[in-house]
């Protein structure tokens, strides 16, 4: 009987192994140009076509391959960055491993073109179908020029499995940019079916940074630079106002490579904690220099995780780094100290001022903001409430760095006697923390997520807008002129027809420029800009995952513009908020399916503090 346990041929084991390496035209162009950086270059130029799925081309001006390195840089394991086991622990090369452009030339149609400053002429190295190699000589530019066509031609069920050309192309710029980023020293350029996209020349970090995101983005940022006996770090924080949804604007670097890595950003993030909402981001530029020797980043085939010895030490370290520099800005309130200072002075007052203690002061008033709702009115709005109406999910999100899980059982059911109209007295509201609307009713207390609720009314506006073709929008007295980058250039260009129905008028204008003409009629003058753009970056996140329609659209405009926790609010503001959502379809949740309020009955709280009628 013939054995059923074969040994695979080379050329299958190259396509397998191919995919740990080259997931999509992204995987290739982060090689190609980290190759590139490698060889010493000094220009880089990157070439793609149909996002990459036709032509992806990388040429250098770097140190080129005379003939036999050029054949051996396609072989399976084959590099000039290690020769030993004990050099994995020394690295400063951003390759390593010996299997980019093996794997690369598995799943592609392959040239090479190099040559190096010595030669006269150079090397063509091309690779067939069956993985077989040939080489002509010939005259080139000084360099290497790698040109991939057809990706995945030869594996349909990887090639099927590709995103839009929008999204594809979206991941080689976020990775162009980054790799750009780390590399200031260098001049790149990156061209789109022929277009020239970026256009970066060499110069320092500050002008590197000007070039990716805006001219005038360093009055937004916080210079870091420090030295520990473990790292080094330099870079730059974001101020609170470069707060905003996008999960995008964190880049980390260690050794001058783009890293992602949970403890770092946790600690970063704790750093902002007392000043970021939920939902928000911070946005940092961090460089960490750390002896090789104490990192290891062979963890996978991408070269993005990374572990460190003493993940404690650059943890706590880094933590009272970030928290010193926004300290310098005076933008860390140390609340620590201020109860230490409160307590004192609380202990401090003399047996006959205690009535007084009891008393609210004029300050205090003010955050407390009365209403002339009936309890009967109030019981009207919040009486019926019951567990059915609460919708687990619909739209998966991805939610700020601090948020909670969603309680199954969070409202409390109370019956409403409709036969119990007749008011008695007057009920109050009040605002908690800027973040929540107390009022008393008759059966018990209401608790209002003020943001959540702001959510649902939006949403629901947003989303009947959309349907129907009929926007509520306000034209600008003064247009606005916004500069975006190229991603969100071409994206609001793609949902233009959804924008206009949203109540948005918007021009296009030359170098990525758009002007502003009209906005929602929800949008509070000032907030323009900053609401458009928090939009889209939410919409570039989700649209990782999900198509844009009308749903999506409504979900992340409303959660660009609605009112955010910190926000004082006045008594007709609140009264305005409570009325619109319960004049909405689902008062209960948010568009992202958690509750807008919680009701306690007044049964509960005698039950709670031992209460017996």
């Amino acid at each position: 009987m013939m054995s059923s346990i074969k040994i695979l041929s080379e050329n299958i084991v190259n396509k397998i192994a191919a995919g740990e390496v080259v997931h999509r035209p992204e995987s290739v162009v982060k090689e190609l140009m980290e190759n590139a950086i490698d060889s010493g270059a000094i220009n880089i130029d990157v070439f793609i076509k149909n996002a990459g799925k036709v032509l992806i081309q990388i040429s250098d001006d770097g140190s080129g391959m005379n003939e036999e390195d050029a054949v051996l840089s396609i072989q399976k394991h084959a590099t000039s960055k290690i020769f030993n086991f004990e050099d994995l622990n020394s690295l400063e090369t951003l390759g390593f491993r010996g299997e980019a452009l093996s794997s690369i030339a598995s799943v592609s149609q392959l040239e090479l073109k190099t040559q190096t400053k010595e030669e006269e002429l150079g090397t063509q190295v091309t690779v067939n179908d069956k993985g077989e190699i040939t080489t002509k000589k010939g005259s080139f530019v000084k360099g290497t020029s790698v040109i991939v066509k057809n990706l995945f031609y030869n594996v349909p069920a990887r090639r099927k499995f590709l995103k839009t050309n929008q999204t594809e192309f979206r991941h080689i710029s976020d990775t162009f940019k980054k790799i750009a980023l780390s590399n200031n020293n260098i001049s790149f350029k990156l061209y789109n079916d022929n277009d020239l996209l970026f256009d970066f020349s060499s110069g320092d970090l500050d002008k590197r940074i000007t070039q990716i995101f805006a001219d005038n983005i360093s009055d937004a940022l916080i210079k870091v630079e420090e030295s520990t006996d473990i790292f080094s770090i330099h870079g730059y924080i974001g101020k609170p106002a470069m707060l905003n949804n996008c999960k995008g604007d964190q880049y980390i670097f260690i050794n001058n490579r783009f890293v992602i890595n949970r403890q770092i950003n946790h600690a970063v993030f704790t750093a902002y904690e007392s000043i970021l909402q939920k939902g928000d981001y911070p946005f940092f530029i961090l460089f960490l220099q750390i002896d090789p020797q104490k990192i290891d980043v062979n963890i996978h085939p991408s070269k993005m995780e990374v572990k460190f010895d003493d993940e404690k030490s650059i943890y706590n370290l880094l933590l009272a780094i970030i928290r010193k520099s926004l300290g310098v800005q005076n933008l860390v309130y140390n609340e620590i100290e201020a109860e230490t200072v409160m307590d004192f002075q609380q202990t401090t007052v003399e047996n006959k001022n205690i009535k007084n203690n009891f008393e609210l002061n004029s300050n205090t008033q003010n955050n407390f903001k009365k209403s002339n709702y009936s309890d009967d009115y109030l019981d009207k709005l919040f009486g019926n409430i019951d567990n059915d109406s609460l919708v687990t999910s619909q739209i998966e999100l991805t939610d700020g760095p601090f948020s909670q899980p969603i309680q199954k059982e969070i409202l409390h059911s109370v019956n409403y006697d409709d036969e119990e109209k007749e008011t008695q007295g007057t009920s109050f509201i009040f605002q908690l923390h800027d973040k929540f609307i107390l009022s008393q009713i008759k059966s018990g207390l209401i608790v209002i997520d003020q943001n959540a609720a702001h959510r649902r009314i939006l949403f629901e506006k947003a989303y009947h807008q959309l349907k129907t073709g009929l926007p509520f929008s306000q034209q600008l007295l003064f247009p606005r002129v916004l500069s975006l980058d190229k991603t969100k250039y071409d994206m609001l260009k793609d949902i233009l027809t959804m924008i206009i129905n949203l109540g948005f008028s918007v021009s296009f204008l030359r170098a990525n420029n758009i002007e502003i003409r009209g906005v929602p009629d929800d949008v509070k003058h000032g907030k323009e800009e900053k609401i458009l753009i928090d939009m889209l970056n939410i919409l570039l996140e989700v649209t990782k995952h999900k198509k844009i329609d009308e749903e999506i659209l409504s979900i992340c405009y409303s959660d660009a513009a609605s009112i955010k926790d910190n926000t004082v609010l006045s008594e007709k503001e609140m009264r305005s908020l409570i009325n619109h959502l319960f004049s909405s379809s689902k008062p209960y949740i948010c568009p992202k399916g958690r509750p807008t309020l919680i009701k306690f009955s007044l049964d509960e709280l005698n039950k709670r503090f031992g209460k017996v009628n």
